[in-house]
């Protein structure tokens, strides 16, 4: 066989992978490819974490496991593509619920429903706090302080949050409402883009999840002065809640792992076992406390309940409060 025929030849094969990857998922009982896809950009807590379990997956859940970060909207644009993706198991999600539980009452044209999607599992929980950063006065320690200079300093009350209609743009609203000042809201798209501003000190403050700050704190160059949990964080003890400090507000938010809604139980299982087991492997635990994320695996079962309920619970808020993702 001549040089050039042989090159032909290996050509041909390179540019037809087909046959050898059905011969390759024959022979394993797993896809050669899988995808976890993420709304937001590269770079962030919940992006680490996806890309730490997609290691765990590898070679067991399919051949490769490949993070795509598809960013925009507010996380709608990750979500989107998850609908539009085969339902085979070898496209999954993680998101924050907000973009399921909260979106769907505060954006009159969404997209997307929650049939679109198929619950798999937990991921982690995690609390959002408000931070500041060079744009504000070092002698501002405590939010009364940062509140008496937003009295004191109108022009700079402003405020950033991962994306407009969020679980934290809702908490600087009703903050807002409940301290009668004129907080207005900066959407990202993102956490990573919002605290880089914050950094560089573009804006004042912003609310968002602690793990995106943990670093920041512990160099100086951030200061979380509230959380919204319920409870103080084992990640910032020393930040008090705001109900502590007053205020009525008591939320947290979890992230979770889906497939196209159409995927069928089977499907679903084989993908909740498989996140399971990577979820509850003690580096992954360890993994997530150092991006303030507790995480907490789940059953397909308890994930559709717990959806349910939070999207029940903030239908009730936001019809209350009048929050819209243009608020």
């Amino acid at each position: 066989m001549t040089t050039r025929r042989r090159f032909t030849q290996l050509s041909a094969a390179a540019l037809l992978p087909s046959t050898w990857a059905r011969a390759s998922q024959a022979a394993t009982g797993i896809p050669d490819v899988a995808r976890i896809l993420i709304g937001f950009p590269a770079g962030g807590p919940i992006d680490a974490l996806a890309r730490r379990v997609a290691d765990r997956m590898r070679g067991k859940y399919a051949g490769a496991v490949v993070v795509e970060n598809k960013p925009g909207a507010g996380g709608q644009i990750g979500i989107l593509s998850l609908r539009d993706s085969p339902a085979d198991g070898t496209n999954l999600l993680i998101t924050p619920s907000s973009m399921l539980s909260i979106y769907p009452y505060t954006y009159p044209k969404l997209r997307y429903g929650l049939a679109d999607v198929a619950a798999v599992s937990v991921a982690a929980h995690t609390d959002h706090g408000l931070a500041v950063g060079p744009g504000v006065p070092d002698s501002v320690r405590t939010l009364a302080d940062f509140l008496a200079w937003l009295k004191a300093n109108p022009s700079n009350a402003n405020y950033g949050s991962p994306g407009a209609g969020s679980m934290p743009h809702m908490v600087g609203v009703l903050l807002s409402q409940i301290t009668q000042l004129d907080m207005r809201h900066i959407a990202y798209r993102g956490t990573v883009p919002g605290v880089q501003d914050l950094l560089g000190g573009q804006v004042p403050a912003f609310w968002g999840p602690i793990g995106d700050y943990l670093q920041h704190t512990r160099t100086g160059k951030l200061r979380v002065l509230a959380i919204a949990g319920g409870k103080r964080s084992v990640f910032l003890p020393q930040v008090p809640t705001l109900q502590e400090l007053g205020y009525p507000l008591k939320v947290s938010e979890w992230y979770g792992f889906f497939l196209p809604g159409k995927a069928t139980p089977e499907v679903v299982k084989r993908a909740s076992d498989a996140l399971q087991a990577a979820l509850t492997q003690p580096e992954v635990v360890d993994f997530g406390k150092q991006y303030g994320l507790e995480i907490r695996a789940s059953s397909a079962a308890d994930l559709a309940r717990m959806l349910q309920a939070d999207a029940d619970q903030w239908r009730g808020l936001i019809k209350q409060t009048g929050f819209t993702a243009e608020s």
